[in-house]
């Protein structure tokens, strides 16, 4: 099974120090050079971790060989994200940002988010608790939405549901 991932989610699994579940939870891992060049930029969040952990997972991206619809006001890494993941026919592309989200499941491309993996990854037994997790990634520059994270805890029955919302 293939992941290509896009830079928001790897900063936010590297960020509560998880990038090893997808490994776990997938054969291979692979992001296209933009993603990789967004990740590394010295000074910014996880850029050593993330220079690292995907030194021997870069695959460049030729754009022109893929057809991709709706794709105005997404960014250059996202864009050859999703063209790899059409190119190596990826059963998943790792992906936070919801406009791009939008426009991959447009594009037929199987999406799934941080938190997705994170669940997956409890689901799996990889992981014995989600809370300090998310509460790391929350404690960062990175923005979750309160509701998502309720979803998130809820599914991986570390809350209760409240049965009025």
């Amino acid at each position: 099974m293939i992941i290509v991932a896009d830079s928001s989610a790897l900063v936010a699994l590297a960020t509560c120090g998880s990038l090893w579940v997808l490994k776990e939870l997938f054969n291979e891992v692979k992001v296209p050079q933009a993603v990789f060049d967004e990740v590394v930029v010295p000074n910014k969040p996880q850029a050593q971790t993330l220079r690292i952990y995907l030194e021997d997972k870069v695959e460049t991206v030729d754009l022109s060989q893929v057809i991709l619809k709706n794709v105005n006001g997404i960014g250059q890494g996202e864009l050859e994200a999703m063209a790899l993941a059409m190119n190596l026919s990826a059963n998943r592309l790792l992906i936070d940002d919801a406009k791009a989200k939008k426009v991959a499941l447009l594009n037929q491309i199987k999406v799934i988010g941080s938190l997705g993996i994170l669940l997956l990854a409890k689901q799996q037994n990889l992981l014995d608790e989600l809370k300090p997790l998310l509460e790391s990634i929350n404690q960062s520059d990175i923005y979750i939405s309160k509701r998502l994270v309720t979803k998130v805890l809820i599914l991986a029955g570390e809350i209760e549901s409240d049965k009025r919302a």
